[in-house]
């Protein structure tokens, strides 16, 4: 079982909207509105202040220039199924940004593999040498 989320994303915060799902399915596609749009607006949420940065900052192509996070849900047959699935969706962005990044530390390349990597630049400068036109002596 999945541990519960550290910054639980308040359903009142988000705005469901019902549209008519794309793709094959028969009649039930064509006469049912059971996909689901989910607006998420991060600047009004109430997530902390880093976590609204790090979301802002994530290059998803879901989220819009005004800072508003757009899932569309459609797997499922009936709306509630996908309003759940959109939910969890978001829980999953949010989740995804909750830790900070860990820092890079810099590190240097061993002296072996600095010999290695001029050993196999000279082999190869010497293969391609070989390749040129044939000199007489």
């Amino acid at each position: 079982m999945a541990a519960p989320p550290k910054f639980p994303v308040d359903e009142r915060e988000v705005e469901f909207s019902a549209i008519r799902a794309q793709g094959a399915g028969g009649q039930n596609v064509n006469k049912v509105s059971s996909a689901v749009h989910l607006r998420f607006d991060i600047h009004a949420s109430s997530l902390p202040d880093a976590i609204k940065e790090r979301l802002l900052c994530l290059s998803d192509s879901r989220i819009t220039q005004e800072g508003v996070l757009v899932l569309k849900a459609q797997q499922h047959r009936t709306q509630e199924m996908n309003r759940s699935d959109a939910l969890a969706r978001l829980q999953e962005v949010v989740d995804g940004v909750s830790s900070p990044p860990k820092a890079r530390r810099a590190t240097k390349p061993t002296y072996g593999s600095k010999q290695r990597r001029l050993e196999s630049k000279s082999q190869r400068s010497a293969t391609k040498g070989l390749r040129g036109p044939v000199r007489d002596s």
